[in-house]
């Protein structure tokens, strides 16, 4: 509510007065400077907000454009280099807008600051492979809308001190574009890889029409191969056959100074089969501290292996991450009948052994290899697969299936596990949403597990 978005929203304008209203509400709800409406991330997303209004509205009150100049004064001096990350990012967006539409030299001072922070930063967070440094699909598209937001404002203002960023900001949109389309499942929707839900970010679709209307090209007609990697980023994308899609972790876990949205998810998957998604991790429904949160960024809530109940990066309070696992990419090869990845890291070196988890993915037309080894294991390990909500796994005599529908079916099988279940679980697509599915877990002692997931 702080952020004010309703500004935006369609048809808002169909309403005479409702948007001076929500202006005026927040006004006398919060006096400067008090509250967390004065926090500088919610002035940076509410700034932009008011410029927007302002931009298309008749309402050009003094006393509507001197809260704005208030708002963003405050900001100004509470820029968060503390933060760093998408926060700075959004500081010196909110910046650039209101030194933009504002006159005087307080304005130009604005717009100045502004365009300093983003010239580090759009350098800095956007990586050469097109994504966003902090690797959550949904703070990517967050940021490349920002990055459509400065074009657009660019090309309407005609201010030189913006329009000789276009040769910069314009091919960054075009990257960030196709990476975010490689970590879309078929259902058009993001992966849950770090901080990640529905809901929060544009789609894709509205990102690639607003890119559109700016004239900034997609990349949709290029022949991408049957599996390539996202080198600056970290996330294989494989595609062995028709209505099949795999993501694959192989990422650090984000910035070394700001992990602040990582889970300890690496070496983790999502599959789709027959256009629906099938294995998944368990996304984001919170924020803030307690068990909840920390349980989803823990390595137990991710399809992927746990060593002796520990995290393999060690996620703590809301946003923080102490020792990380570093992960090492080992083989990528794109054979004519099969596709085989394998990757490693060292998150467990912490314990006793200094256990090294391996995982080696082996796709064909028809199926899945995951083969996880582990050396010295002296503990017990977990490997577990979450299952979309709309999938259901029942046992079978050499393991589970799934129906999909239409005489379609998914097998999975396990071998070298001292136990094979499958339990409740919960999947979290939304903030404040929690829906029940499954996840078939598999415990071994033993220093290897293969798994099979046949498609037919």
């Amino acid at each position: 509510m702080h952020y004010l978005d309703d500004l935006n929203a369609i048809d808002i304008d169909k309403t005479p007065g409702l948007a001076d209203t929500l202006i005026q509400n927040w006004s006398h709800a919060n006096p400067p400077v008090v509250g967390n409406g004065w926090e500088p991330y919610p002035l940076s997303l509410r700034i932009v907000n008011l410029v927007k209004w302002h931009s298309r509205s008749d309402s050009r009150a003094d006393v509507m454009l001197g809260s704005l100049a208030s708002q963003t004064d405050a900001l100004a001096q509470q820029v968060e280099y503390h933060i760093l990350g998408n926060h700075l990012f959004a500081n010196g967006k909110a910046l650039v807008f209101a030194g933009t539409y504002l006159s005087g030299v307080q304005a130009d001072a604005w717009l100045a600051k502004g365009l300093q922070i983003l010239d580090e930063e759009v350098r800095e967070q956007f990586l050469q492979d097109g994504g966003h440094f902090e690797l959550s699909p949904m703070y990517h598209a967050t940021l490349l809308w920002d990055m459509c937001d400065l074009v657009n404002l660019a090309r309407r203002a005609q201010l030189p001190a913006l329009m000789k960023r276009l040769p910069v900001w314009e091919p960054v949109v075009a990257r960030g574009m196709a990476w975010l389309r490689s970590m879309l499942h078929l259902d058009g929707k993001i992966s849950f890889f770090n901080d990640a839900a529905f809901g929060i970010a544009p789609d894709f679709e509205h990102i690639q029409g607003y890119a559109a209307l700016l004239g900034i090209p997609d990349a949709a007609g290029d022949v991408l191969p049957s599996a390539f990697l996202n080198t600056a980023t970290g996330y294989a994308v494989v595609t062995p056959s028709a209505g099949v899609k795999a993501i694959l972790d192989l990422a650090q876990v984000g910035p070394d100074y700001q992990p602040g949205h990582a889970h300890a998810d690496t070496l983790s998957f999502e599959l789709s089969v027959f256009g629906q998604r099938l294995v998944v991790n368990s996304g984001t429904s919170q924020y803030g501290e307690g068990p909840e949160r920390q349980r989803q960024r823990s390595t137990g809530a991710h399809s992927t292996v746990e060593v002796a109940g520990q995290n393999s990066s060690e996620v703590w309070a809301g946003f923080r991450v102490a020792r990380r696992a570093r992960p090492s990419i080992e083989r990528f090869d794109l054979a004519e009948k099969f596709i085989c990845i394998q990757a490693s890291h060292d998150g467990y070196r912490r314990l006793q052994g200094s256990p090294r988890h391996q995982r080696t993915w082996t796709f064909a037309d028809d199926g899945l290899e995951v083969v996880d080894q582990l050396t010295c294991n002296q503990s017990v390990a977990v490997s577990r697969i979450y299952i979309h909500p709309d999938v259901t796994f029942l046992p079978e005599a050499n393991g589970f299936v799934a129906d999909m529908g239409e005489g379609k079916k998914v097998v999975v099988s396990m071998q070298g596990a001292d136990q094979v279940r499958i339990v409740g679980s919960t999947w979290h697509p939304e903030f404040g949403c929690s829906v029940t599915n499954q996840c078939i877990e598999a415990v071994f002692s033993s220093c290897s597990l293969t798994t099979h997931i046949r498609w037919s």
